[in-house]
């Protein structure tokens, strides 16, 4: 027993397990993941509605969204952005690997007859001959990647834009990383029954990683016939680290601001959204 809490508690390198489809992927945690999407309330796994139909006002705005202009949303959910953006003439293309969310968003375009392509894929694994004016990558999603990860998505999103087209992506910054701490927890069923239909004993341990400006969510959920972990990275940026890895992906930075919906940029603020053109 002493040596599998040892385990538990054991801090791993910075990345050094990857396990996003566990959480996205698996039956029963991905219809906890897509009701916490649809909850209109809530910034969980999507921003609340208010701000999301705010967020879609300045994107079509700020990017002069109407017929013709193509749009490739990575990690796009139920298609809370694809939606309403599509409603605006765009064209898009939604990627992403959780498949209730795929079904659902499909639904919800075939419903409402909106011209999306919606891909069930990891969107690491995603290639196409098709060029876009916009790539979208919101709710932090880009913080969740290895260096490694983020140098070859940054390398995808340059293959698939048009001359001169967009990246607008949101990440966590130095100031949320200040604010976050180091925790063990240990309780039955943790967060509410959200790992499992049936009982577990849930361990959650937060790690900071001060040098690399990273923080660790790992989850050791153990069940009657099976023991799993769950790890959730984030990396946090300053500005310019986040601008320096654009700049040498081939783009340059051109809109720094608090979210996606415009607001203007304040260091203080928990997270920071940029704008990066194609070279």
């Amino acid at each position: 027993m002493f040596e599998a809490l040892e385990r538990i508690n054991e801090r791993p390198e910075p990345f050094q397990f990857y396990t996003a489809g566990d959480l996205w992927t698996d039956e029963h945690t991905s219809k906890k993941m897509l009701s916490l999407h649809l909850n209109e309330a809530i910034d969980v796994c999507s921003r609340n509605t208010a701000f999301i139909n705010r967020s879609v006002k300045w994107i079509a705005s700020e990017f002069n969204i109407g017929r013709g202009f193509n749009i490739a949303d990575f990690g796009c959910g139920p298609g809370l952005y694809a939606a309403p953006l599509a409603k605006r003439g765009a064209d898009v293309t939604g990627i992403d690997f959780s498949g209730g969310s795929i079904d659902y968003a499909k639904g919800v375009a075939a419903r409402e007859h909106l011209n999306i392509r919606y891909v069930k894929q990891d969107y690491h694994a995603f290639e196409t001959e098709e060029r876009f004016d916009l790539v979208l990558m919101i709710m932090c999603d880009f913080c969740a990647l290895s260096p490694a990860q983020r140098k070859e998505m940054l390398r995808k999103f340059h293959r698939i834009l048009k001359p001169g087209g967009s990246v607008l992506l949101d990440v966590y910054s130095l100031s949320a990383f200040e604010q976050k701490e180091e925790v063990a927890i240990y309780e039955v069923n943790l967060l509410n029954g959200f790992w499992s239909p049936n009982k577990y004993y849930g361990f959650l341990n937060t790690f900071k990683y001060e040098e690399e400006r990273v923080a660790l969510d790992k989850y050791t959920i153990i069940e009657w016939d099976r023991t799993r972990e769950v790890y959730n990275w984030l990396q946090y940026f300053a500005p310019e680290d986040l601008e320096g890895e654009f700049k040498e992906a081939g783009f340059s930075v051109n809109g720094l601001y608090s979210d996606v919906a415009g607001t203007a940029y304040d260091r203080k603020s928990s997270e920071f959204a940029v704008i990066a053109n194609r070279v």
